[in-house]
């Protein structure tokens, strides 16, 4: 099967376990794997036979900055939802990473990946 990968999506939003995960928010980052047959649109050259992934990119932003879960994991499904409302997906991984993650002493990036399908 054919994919779109859609990678570097950032977007600023107010998820997180802790209070003021919620209050202050921070950065999220999303890379997207959409699974979609692409020999249609690979013969008519025509962005009808294709998913237009600007609005894939405009269904992240929007659950990031106006979504407050208190897990990422929440967010993630979320996203992956409304991903696979789109014509001709067929599945979708999600990969949301927090870059700066509020835990003491930790300087790497915590990254939920998940696959959902129709």
């Amino acid at each position: 099967m054919d994919n779109i990968h859609v990678t570097g999506i950032r977007a600023y939003g107010y998820t997180g376990y802790l209070p003021e995960e919620r209050v202050l928010g921070q950065w999220f980052e999303v890379d997207l794997s959409i699974e979609v047959d692409l020999s249609v649109s690979g013969a008519s050259d025509a962005i009808e036979d294709t998913i237009d992934y600007r609005r894939a990119i405009e269904f992240v932003k929007h659950r990031i900055q106006n979504e407050r879960f208190a897990l990422v994991e929440k967010l993630a499904t979320a996203i992956a939802e409304d991903i696979l409302t789109l014509d001709r997906v067929r599945s979708v991984r999600v990969r949301l990473s927090k870059p700066a993650a509020p835990i003491p002493d930790f300087g790497g990036k915590i990254t939920i990946d998940i696959t959902r399908s129709i």
